[in-house]
């Protein structure tokens, strides 16, 4: 999922944090909106790393090319319209990413403008913030893949009928198999480079009147 050299290793952990962070916060923030205050009651209604970061995912993370963090967990027959407040909690975390990966770019377009001149330390951090941050969403929804548990199986669950459904849901017990399987192939590679330089090119024409 990510790819680290040496000096990426140490400027790429806020990208990382970052992501990570807003991501299962803003699943717990529209669930919490939506009806549900499971994520509330349980502390993750916060910007806190502490409260989302597994310390197991992140160091699988670095180790092995993709990794987690604390799921947020719902219930959704706290929603009025379970099916629909399903989808729109688990779009909400990648929706996030992306957000705040075009304001991290405009942050750096904004301080390049402004200072004339940025480190290499300086613009490798915000560089790696926008990378992860559209890592993440491609990832977590996996366009024509979705696995579970990641927030496109979700989407896809609720679109299904329910038996078809249920026996969807059945392939999490081998969902990180499955991943590694793909990580050890092209397969991944083929998906986040294209829709890399796609966002990047979005993010490039919505900025491009300002700067």
């Amino acid at each position: 999922m990510f790819d680290f050299n040496p000096l990426d290793l140490i400027a790429g952990i806020p990208g990382l944090i970052i992501a990570m962070v807003i991501h299962e916060y803003a699943h717990a923030r529209v669930a919490v909106a939506l009806g549900d205050r499971t994520p509330m009651l349980m502390g993750r209604l916060t910007l806190n790393p502490a409260a989302h970061i597994d310390p197991v995912g992140l160091i699988m993370l670095f180790l092995v090319r993709f990794g987690w963090a604390k799921p947020v967990i719902i219930d959704p027959r706290n929603f009025r319209k379970p099916r629909r407040d399903d989808i729109l909690v688990s779009l909400a975390g990648p929706a996030a990413n992306l957000v705040t990966a075009f304001f991290a770019l405009v942050a750096l377009l904004v301080l390049k403008s402004t200072m004339g001149h940025l480190s290499f330390g300086v613009y490798q951090v915000f560089q790696l913030i926008i990378i992860y941050n559209i890592n993440f969403a491609i990832f977590n929804l996996i366009p024509l893949l979705p696995i579970p548990p990641l927030d496109g199986s979700h989407v896809l669950m609720q679109l299904l009928p329910p038996r078809m459904a249920y026996r969807y849901a059945r392939l999490e017990r081998y969902s990180f198999l499955i991943l590694i399987a793909l990580i050890m192939t092209p397969v991944l590679s083929m998906i986040f480079i294209p829709l890399q330089r796609l966002i990047w090119q979005i993010f490039v024409l919505l900025l491009m009147p300002f700067f």
